[in-house]
């Protein structure tokens, strides 16, 4: 959902700039001579776009570039003082997290290497320490069938192991009393 409105909003601002006569960006290689009037559609345009527009001198067109990537950092710095987190964090914190998730949820270490743009699998499989828990780690296939609604059992995580742990709802083994076929 808030994509869609972050969306809305670029659309919105893209609309205005092109009213005013800008709502350029620049296209990568030789496009912009081949499609001249590609870098004003709306397919083109910055989903995270700077908030101010420049002039391009060599073109004239008035243009919109994104969002420099200090501005990301410093709102996620300022996140970090503000949430009190004591521990150094910043945007590379969120790719560690996030190749660390894909490894605990069993995805193959070729798969996380692509996706981090690694070229060795040896600088991939710095992220594997964090999954040295030893046997009692190891879960059933059968545990990810669980869905937790109703009558089964949910997933909790222990936090002091980081192991699944079960509760089971209260179940009768006698059957329903009332209309039954």
């Amino acid at each position: 959902m808030f994509f869609r409105s972050l969306l809305e909003r670029v659309r919105r601002l893209h609309e205005r700039d092109v009213a005013s006569g800008a709502g350029w960006v620049e296209l990568p290689g030789s496009l912009g001579r081949k499609y001249p009037n590609a870098a004003r559609e709306w397919a083109w345009q910055w989903v995270f776009p700077a908030t101010r527009l420049y002039r391009d001198h060599e073109t004239g067109q008035h243009r919109r570039h994104h969002l420099h990537e200090t501005v990301l950092q410093r709102a996620v710095r300022n996140a970090v003082r503000a949430a009190g987190i004591t521990k150094p964090a910043g945007c590379h914190t969120f790719r560690h997290s996030f190749a660390t998730h894909l490894l605990e949820n069993g995805y193959d270490i070729r798969t996380v290497q692509e996706l981090l743009g690694h070229r060795d699998v040896t600088t991939t499989m710095i992220y594997t320490h964090v999954l040295n828990r030893g046997p009692g780690a190891v879960r059933s296939p059968a545990d990810l069938l669980v869905k937790g609604s109703g009558d089964q059992p949910r997933i909790a995580v222990d936090d002091v192991r980081c192991r699944p742990r079960y509760t089971a709802a209260p179940r009768s083994l006698m059957p329903p009393r009332g209309n039954t076929p």
